[in-house]
């Protein structure tokens, strides 16, 4: 399989306009398939199972951290979804939540959210790096970058379907602990008496519920970044990102990344909604839970979501790009459109 995705990758229209290679000429041959000489540096080959596998890690490091971060921000968004009357706003949640558990009840579900989003986090940008890549070199150079928002849709898309089964018994237990007063204090106690009462389907009822929330907001949180970033650079930086410093480019990660966030939890917040209610009605479907929500319902906690999911993206993002740094994987500046395609539409 990583043969064959390495090959994929080496011939990959994505080469062209989304990487470039810093060559010392006459040092290093040419690598079969490509144009140009490959580069004489340390990094990790683009394509490579090794490329795809720092990018997981990449991914179980800025996620499972993030959403750890915000687990108290988290807990009173859920506890806000499934009992508005007794939780009126956010600050009343947070106050309501230390006088009733005191400060250690503001981490509750600490231990699904950080394993949970570790796991999602290795697919979500593990796979998103290899269904890139496929995708691409199945559309060809010219189409690839005609069509790349498209791109960026279905590899996202298509990353998050598989991250969300790895998600979703975590997430299964981490509501329940943070919703269900009594139900259980810890994931070691949640899980067996989830299995006891319900069987293993009490780990996937929220499945298809979670995919309606997590999907949207993958590929909201992948295509409008790497548009954002695009944009951000023809506009707003006032020079090209191969003259900026890490650090500056860094930056326009956090700033995209944050842009990005805000789209995503406006686009999936009534299924996050349905999720959360849906784990705590024993016996419910997600149907019945929408109706019984109801349109406006549905929209409880968007507030405090868009803060966390804000944050959560543009540091998800800072990381990940960061462990790219500190690990020498490729980074591909924003995509140019390939010569081929400029003297066919007369571009100079």
């Amino acid at each position: 399989m990583f043969t064959a995705l390495l090959d994929a990758a080496r011939n990959s229209p994505f080469k062209t306009p989304f990487t470039k290679a810093q060559c010392d000429a006459g040092t290093v041959a040419p690598v079969r398939g490509r144009s140009i000489a490959a580069a004489a540096t340390d990094e990790v080959e683009f394509g490579s199972t090794k490329f795809f596998l720092l990018c997981g890690l990449g991914g179980i490091i800025s996620c499972g951290s993030t959403h750890t971060f915000v687990v108290p921000l988290d807990l009173v968004k859920c506890r806000l979804q499934v009992d508005q009357a007794k939780y009126k706003n956010v600050f009343h949640g947070f106050k309501l939540t230390l006088a009733e558990d005191g400060s250690r009840g503001l981490v509750k579900g600490w231990a699904p959210t950080f394993f949970g989003y570790s796991a999602q986090g290795a697919f979500k940008f593990g796979l998103y790096e290899v269904f890139k890549v496929q995708y691409a070199n199945m559309l060809g150079e010219e189409n690839a970058y005609l069509y790349r928002t498209w791109l960026y849709l279905g590899a996202s898309a298509s990353a998050e379907f598989f991250a969300d089964m790895a998600l979703s018994p975590f997430e299964a237990a981490k509501v329940k602990i943070q919703t269900m007063p009594g139900f259980a204090s810890n994931m070691r106690e949640a899980m067996p008496k989830m299995m006891g009462e319900e069987g293993i389907m009490a780990f996937y009822k929220g499945l298809v519920p979670l995919w309606c929330r997590q999907i949207p907001y993958t590929m909201m949180k992948f295509a409008c970044f790497e548009k954002t970033v695009e944009l951000l650079y023809a506009y707003v930086v006032p020079k090209p990102r191969d003259q900026c410093s890490k650090g500056e480019q860094l930056i326009v990660t956090f700033a995209a990344g944050y842009i990005a966030g805000v789209f995503c939890a406006i686009v999936s917040h009534p299924a996050d909604v349905v999720v959360s209610k849906l784990n705590q009605a024993k016996g419910s479907s997600a149907i019945d839970v929408a109706k019984q929500l109801g349109f406006m319902g549905m929209w409880n906690g968007l507030m405090p979501r868009i803060i966390m999911i804000g944050t959560l993206t543009a540091l998800q993002w800072f990381i990940y790009d960061g462990v790219k740094v500190a690990l020498s994987i490729p980074r591909p500046p924003p995509p140019e459109m390939p010569e081929s395609l400029k003297k066919k539409l007369g571009v100079q």
